[in-house]
């Protein structure tokens, strides 16, 4: 019998400065490695979105941040080749708190940096693309192509 398969959820957390900057991490060692990313990662059981993004952002970068409103929901189908993974990702706009981001699962990402949202790096992971292409829209949903 096939092992029926059902996508993950990722929460993917925008994070703006005060002078209207966003928050990414070049990504290493798992899917994705080498383009830019927000901070985030899975839901996990018993979780809301909320919580993951609260806490994934702690966990990756050590910042404190206050989760405000979910922004994007896009179904990221690009990996499914490549790496048999499909994801439902959330976007959430997270308030920014202060301090400076710091690499805290080296394993996974190798830098954090502050990009303007008109001058974002070329590679970026999918999902923060459509987050930031729904925001920028000012829309919630991306169906995928």
């Amino acid at each position: 019998m096939l092992e029926q398969k059902y996508p993950k959820v990722g929460i993917g957390v925008m994070i703006l400065n005060e002078q209207n900057q966003v928050l990414l991490g070049l990504r290493q060692g798992s899917h994705g490695a080498g383009e830019w990313s927000f901070p985030g990662g899975h839901l996990e059981f018993g979780e809301t979105v909320f919580e993951t993004a609260k806490r994934e952002v702690k966990e990756e970068t050590g910042l404190n941040v206050i989760p405000m409103e979910i922004i994007s929901v896009a179904d990221e189908m690009r990996y499914i080749a490549t790496d048999d993974k499909h994801y439902l990702n959330i976007g959430v706009r997270a308030d920014y708190q202060g301090g400076e981001p710091k690499i805290m699962e080296p394993d996974k990402c190798t830098k954090w940096g502050w990009f303007d949202l008109n001058n974002l790096p070329n590679r970026m992971l999918e999902g923060t693309q459509f987050t930031l292409e729904n925001f920028k829209a000012k829309r919630i949903y991306k169906p995928a192509k």
